[in-house]
């Protein structure tokens, strides 16, 4: 199924009660665990998790044990609904060395209509505008949907590693040859 427009957006105090609802969704579907969105299933306050999300994205202000991150609101152009989220981390520390340099999740009622193959598209972008030559990302083994995202985005299988007693993969897709350009139909 094709995906609807959406446009890469920070976060804003505007957007709490829709962010609130997009993490609501995913709670009521038993997923306790957001990617891509710097804690924001961990934090109780929108207005918290907001500053915490700006002070990451200054190299002025991020926090001592984090990388400069940016977060960001996968947003549909034709409504301005909330359908994912994402973060980028523009370098990897000992914590991250096999989660990777991004995360991204869509909300379940706007899975498999493309929506996750787009995010990471434009994440891809994003980190190459910013001169990032690669990104790594992990995916635990079972996550088909997931491994197909970073394919089609280019990513290649690297390694295995075990994170919290479960196997996950390890992709990089390489910035210099991504196909970076959306594939309308």
């Amino acid at each position: 199924m094709a995906y609807e427009e959406i446009r890469l957006v920070k976060p804003t105090l505007e957007q709490k009660e829709q962010a609130l609802a997009y993490r609501q969704e995913h709670f009521d579907h038993g997923e306790q665990i957001i990617n891509g969105s710097e804690l924001f299933d961990r934090i109780a306050s929108y207005e918290e998790w907001l500053g915490k999300v700006e002070a990451n994205a200054k190299v002025e202000t991020v926090a001592p044990d984090w990388v400069l991150t940016d977060t960001f609101f996968a947003v549909r152009a034709s409504d301005s609904k909330i359908v994912g989220i994402a973060d980028l981390r523009y370098e990897l520390n000992d914590f991250l060395k096999d989660l990777g340099n991004c995360g991204y999740s869509v909300r379940p009622s706007e899975r498999r209509k493309g929506y996750a193959t787009e995010i990471l598209r434009q994440i891809c972008a994003v980190a190459k505008k910013h001169g990032q030559k690669q990104l790594q990302l992990s995916v635990e083994k079972d996550n088909a949907a997931s491994i197909k995202t970073i394919e089609k985005n280019g990513g290649s299988y690297c390694r295995s590693f075990s994170f919290e007693n479960e196997e996950a993969y390890v992709y990089s897709i390489d910035l210099q040859e991504a196909v970076l350009s959306p594939d309308k139909p």
